[in-house]
């Protein structure tokens, strides 16, 4: 009995040394990521294969992009808040309302424009072809590609006829 509980209990601890032994092997590389000096850039440097002169471009581009960012975000966050405020009491749309909408339609334009903007001048640094993989990934993973309207099938079934699409 005794020794079945031992190869049981040296089993399980097999069973855990192996399995932190995979998992540290495993998580090496986003480990080793987290621990450099800028993580949220860290997997550009990997994916786009840069060197370290690039990747100190990139670095310095981020670092003046970011504060603008920053501050367009507080901005449309605040503005959300402001129209979030305002509807709590609306019954139509005012004149108000349609201004807000605009001024935050404004404000995410000119964001998008600057990040537009940001990621050509990020591209610009990579070698041309990472350059333009970048660009297609900023393209499909960004804000810069808008999402329709999820309306849903059911929903639309009940609010609309088969001839008219709203």
């Amino acid at each position: 009995m005794k020794r079945g509980l031992l190869i049981l209990a040296l089993g399980l601890v097999g069973a855990v040394v192996a399995y932190c032994c995979v998992y540290l092997m495993g998580t090496a590389k986003p480990r080793a990521m987290m621990q450099s000096p800028q993580p949220e850039l860290a997997w550009l440097k990997h994916e786009f294969n840069l060197g370290d002169s690039e990747f100190k471009r990139i670095s310095e581009l981020h670092a003046g992009y970011l504060p603008q960012c920053m501050e367009r975000c507080r901005r449309i966050d605040e503005l959300n808040d402001k129209l979030s405020n305002s509807l709590v009491s609306a019954t139509q749309v005012t004149p108000e309302l349609e201004k807000l909408l605009s001024e935050r339609a404004q404000m995410r334009a000119a964001c998008q424009a600057e990040m537009l903007k940001h990621f050509f001048e990020v591209s610009r640094t990579m070698p041309p072809e990472q350059g333009k993989r970048y660009l297609a990934w900023a393209r499909d993973n960004t804000c810069l590609r808008e999402q329709a309207m999820d309306h849903g099938a059911d929903n639309h079934a009940a609010t609309s006829t088969p001839d008219k699409h709203p």
